[in-house]
């Protein structure tokens, strides 16, 4: 497969061996020669620490060398308070986390953050954020490597939550899109398993997309008729309180549903069909083998049901073919396992 001549995979699994990374596991059954020898890698003590960043909360992970998540910890933050406090508050808890599994003999190695904003993955810094005050142009990537002194990466949340479900479903030879159907609205782009950002980044930012049913209803962007304002968790809660219905957060909106309270069961499905109606547009250009789901919104069946009917719909035949489309198989998981896989990506395989 790899084009590779016999002489050069056995060096190189030799130096794999000796640097510990992969361990033999028996033989295999012959095909007519010598029995193949059955490799695998190895649960090395060494890890990543990963960290996604939400509006009230943050989720940090504890990740092996092969990409397996073994430790989450959640922690209340306000990203309102700014980067300083917060990224202070997220840094603490990712020395509680580490702190257990040095005591071991693991060490650190790297640093993936998801972060819920428009991110430039040069200065990893936040680029024109609608709900991150004092963010703006802020260095995560500088503050976590002064902080850790290891490679760090940094991303939004829906790029990584791209690169964490695409590699637990597909392969890097397919396409995929994930959309994150939260708070707000966003989505990472896969492109034959390489992450698609655009020239910018600020591919898969769907949720400022002009839909007819939003009208003149302003965004946040400072534009108005966006797809945010009538399809993300924040817009139904708008929309809910405007009916006199008791809501705070998008997880009371889907609990409302979850219960068949008829007007946030209606909306929440408008919601998937307002979505589904801007993803027809994106499937038919680019023809993916999948669209994920994920974020708190991806829990509603009736969501994803609308979502997954206005896409049929709405594509050629074609297009949908053997198109899958559902809820993202590592739910809350996907940010933290697509952070660590870009710090894993920086770390030179054989460091010392």
């Amino acid at each position: 497969m790899l084009g590779l001549a016999a002489s050069t995979v056995s060096l190189r699994v030799a130096e794999l061996a000796s640097n510990g990374l992969i361990i033999e596991e028996g033989a295999g059954e012959s095909t007519g020669g010598r029995r193949p020898r059955i490799l695998r890698l190895r649960e090395h003590q060494d890890f990543v620490l990963s960290a996604e960043l939400g509006a009230r909360h943050v989720r940090i992970g504890r990740v092996d060398r092969t990409g397996a998540l073994h430790e989450v910890e959640n922690l209340p933050v306000l990203v309102s308070e700014g980067p300083e406090r917060t990224l202070r508050l997220i840094a603490d808890g990712m020395r509680a986390v580490s702190g257990r599994a040095e005591r071991e003999g693991g060490r650190c190695r790297g640093v993936g953050i998801a972060l819920p904003g428009p991110v430039d993955a040069r200065s990893g810094g936040v680029e024109l954020p609608s709900r991150m005050p004092g963010w703006q142009g802020f260095s995560v990537l500088s503050w976590f490597e002064n902080e850790f002194d290891v490679p760090t990466a940094v991303d939004n949340d829906a790029n990584s939550m791209a690169l964490g479900e695409h590699f637990s479903q597909l392969g890097p030879d397919d396409h995929s899109i994930t959309v994150k159907a939260g708070t707000a609205i966003g989505s990472g782009i896969i492109v034959s398993g390489s992450l698609h950002r655009g020239a910018t980044g600020a591919a898969g930012d769907i949720t400022h997309t002009r839909v007819p049913a939003a009208g003149s209803e302003p965004c946040s962007c400072g534009n108005v008729g966006c797809l945010e304002t009538v399809a993300s968790g924040a817009g139904l809660v708008r929309q809910l309180r405007e009916h006199g219905v008791d809501v705070r957060t998008t997880a009371d909106v889907i609990t409302l549903s979850h219960d068949a309270h008829p007007r946030a069961t209606t909306l929440v499905r408008t919601a998937g069909t307002h979505l589904g109606e801007v993803l027809s547009s994106v499937v038919n250009f680019f023809n993916p083998d999948a669209v994920f789901i994920t974020g708190s919104m991806s829990s509603s069946e009736p969501f994803i049901a609308a979502v997954r009917s206005r896409i049929y719909e709405g594509c050629h035949p074609l297009a949908t073919r053997n198109l899958r489309i559902e809820a993202a198989s590592t739910g809350a998981d996907a940010g933290l396992l697509g952070a660590a896989r870009l710090a894993l990506e920086k770390i030179a395989p054989f460091s010392s």
